[in-house]
């Protein structure tokens, strides 16, 4: 059997070091230094997505890519363009941007948004016996939790509903022997500990005591089922009231139940019929909804609807006689479209503010985080009733005192007193809850938990592969940016003589194509000009002619010179021809004509200018690029590459 084992597992244990030893491999240098596989490999995946295929051909056309980047940042760094000011602290922005939200979203949000997507997928079936809270008094909750720990001492799945019955302080559910039914995550706000039980449990299992706000809970799994996920539905509804005799709603249901049969449409059935004056003339339109969003007969009907288009029997409900037709179901959608919302909703509810807490308390045991307590207990003991008030004078009698170490990084009581006075808002806040050495104990350790997440973000390279990849993508685009404008770019715009000559030596390729001159005529017909007036008078007047003839407010002209495929639709090329009238709306017409074809040319560098620079800055990149090469080695390692491809 150990043999067996082994053998199932020795191809992993083997493949693991020879993973990590190919992304270190050196794939190239550029003047000794080196690019690892592991670095190609990320951005050759990130900048390709889907067509990363690592074939010869994608490989290669990227590698010389990557060469000819790596060669640039090399002559950046030449240049010392990485010691310049404005740049590190363009590049520290950059940093701080990525870095703000990236440890928890990595550590906290992200785990908990794939926790919640998965649990999405099962609806759990459970019963629960409520022990309330009556107070939060720490006497209160003892005895409550006392409660709960006697009625958990000999409870099993066969008695919980009776004892549900006898016990339960959820009035709700108690008479059902404490059934609460199908649930889906997320339960409601702060029930996360009951969600975390219920979905973790097996089938029959008693578990607690657990606490949420409502108490402590005592929980029996009865089991779980493929998630509903959301229906959407029409009704019609005849309601229960106390003027309305129930069975007289209940027949005219019946009745629009048989205009159904009979081929009347539903929205024409519910326009008449319904009584919910909400959806009646939407057709019933209620919308998509899921489990425990509406009355459980009403949930079960709906869901009972098998087809699209299915139109079930008259139901009750408390509220009435309904008839409900399905338009469609959706399951749990792929958790890349779900991720928004799901993360929206951990963000809201305890779960988050719980993980958020577990990962500063892992992180401060790891970093070795400890307050200086001699240093700490002299600052509060200088405090007095002040301490609450926003402009009290916090200035301690030593600033410079260390009063909270984190890993090789001390922090000063100086340090502590600028979070107090810059938080005096919230200081004052907590004297209706704390006396001042409480508030300050309060205070002190969620500026520790800022310290501490500031000291986790200088370590994110360490601990995150991906935030160093980025960072390096950051910190070479800025240089290679930097570096192409100064070598490139900004010659390109500024070396007259040089673009004259490239324009010189390529003036054949700068031509312009046969044109036409082609005016354009709007006439405003709101204002009584005759359109097919003008039209005529155009073909022997001139523009200035037919201005003084019509005025500026009956008509507008423009020129514009066009090539033949981007001609307005209904103009010919070729001169003295002219569009029909168009009337475009009530209160104008328009028409074109062509007044002169112009034969092709080149074109001189004033007509050009734009594209002979963005030619002759591609031409000078190239240039630079090779002068790179002579300049700066570079050297692949043909045997990590042939590997690379093979992958």
């Amino acid at each position: 059997m150990i043999k067996s084992v082994i053998g199932l597992f020795l191809p992993v244990i083997l493949a693991l070091p020879l993973a990590a030893q190919e992304d270190s491999d050196v794939l190239f240098t550029v003047s000794g230094e080196p690019v690892t596989v592991g670095e190609f490999r990320y951005i050759y995946s990130k900048t390709n997505g889907q067509d990363a295929d690592f074939s010869r051909a994608s490989v290669m056309e990227y590698l010389d890519l990557y060469e000819r980047f790596k060669l640039k940042v090399a002559r950046a760094r030449e240049m010392g363009l990485d010691t310049v000011v404005a740049l590190q602290n363009e590049l520290e922005g950059y940093r701080q941007q990525l870095a703000d939200n990236y440890l928890l979203d990595k550590e906290v949000t992200d785990k908990l948004v794939s926790e919640l997507y998965r649990r999405k997928q099962e609806d759990v079936d459970f019963s629960h016996i409520l022990v309330s809270l009556p107070s939060l008094i720490p006497a209160d909750t003892l005895a409550a939790y006392e409660r709960a720990m006697d009625i958990r001492d000999g409870l099993t799945a066969g008695n919980f509903a009776d004892r549900a019955a006898e016990v339960s302080d959820d009035a709700y559910s108690k008479n059902d022997g404490g059934h609460i039914g199908y649930v889906n995550a997320p339960l409601p706000g702060g029930m996360y500990r009951l969600e975390e039980a219920i979905y973790e449990a097996a089938d029959g299992e008693v578990v607690g005591p657990v606490r949420t706000p409502a108490g402590y809970h005592l929980v029996l799994k009865h089991g779980s089922r493929p998630a509903y996920g959301e229906v959407e539905i029409a009704h019609i509804l005849l309601r229960k009231s106390p003027e309305a005799d129930p069975d007289m709603q209940k027949q005219r249901a019946e009745e629009a139940r048989a205009a159904l049969r009979n081929g009347e449409s539903f929205e024409d059935v519910a326009a008449e019929y319904s009584e919910d004056d909400k959806t009646s003339r939407q057709g019933g339109y209620i919308g998509f909804f899921g489990i425990n969003r509406y009355n459980k007969t009403f949930e079960e009907a709906a869901f009972g609807l098998s087809e699209d288009g299915e139109i079930s029997e008259v139901i009750e409900s408390p509220v009435g006689f309904h008839i409900l037709k399905r338009i469609s179901h959706r399951g749990i959608q792929p958790e890349a479209e779900q991720a928004p919302l799901l993360e929206a909703a951990v963000r809201q509810d305890t779960r988050f503010a719980e993980a958020r807490k577990a990962l500063f308390d892992r992180l401060e045991r790891e970093y070795g985080t400890r307050k200086v307590d001699a240093n700490y207990t002299s600052f509060v003991n200088g405090l007095d009733s002040t301490f609450f008030q926003l402009s009290t004078d916090l200035s301690a009698a030593d600033r410079d005192a260390t009063i909270l170490e984190i890993g090789d990084q001390q922090y000063t009581t100086g340090d502590f007193v600028d979070y107090l006075e810059a938080n005096a808002r919230l200081r004052s806040s907590l004297e209706r809850r704390f006396e001042v050495e409480g508030a300050a104990e309060s205070l002190f350790d969620n500026w520790t938990d800022q310290q501490v997440e500031r000291y986790a973000e200088a370590q994110l390279e360490e601990q995150f592969p991906e935030f160093k990849a980025l960072m390096r993508e950051y910190r070479e685009g800025i240089l290679l940016f930097e570096a192409t404008k100064l070598e490139v770019w900004d010659r390109a715009g500024e070396d007259t003589t040089g673009l004259e000559a490239f324009f010189d030596a390529h003036r054949d390729q700068y031509r312009f194509p046969p044109r036409a001159r082609v005016l354009k005529y709007t006439v405003n017909t709101a204002e009584g000009t005759d359109a097919q007036a003008v039209a005529q008078a155009a073909e022997k007047n001139t523009s200035a002619e037919l201005i003084e003839e019509f005025g500026t407010d009956g008509l507008r002209i423009e020129e514009q010179v066009y090539e033949e495929a981007t001609l307005p639709k209904g103009v010919t090329f070729k001169a003295d021809t002219r569009s029909s009238v168009d009337q475009v709306d009530r209160n104008s017409a328009v028409f074109y004509r062509v007044v002169e074809m112009l034969p092709a040319r080149q074109k001189e560098l004033s007509e050009a200018r734009g594209y002979v620079i963005a030619d002759y800055q591609d031409q000078l990149e190239r240039q630079w690029v090779e002068a790179l090469r002579k300049k700066f080695a570079v050297k692949r390692n043909e045997r990590v590459l042939a590997k690379l491809i093979e992958s």
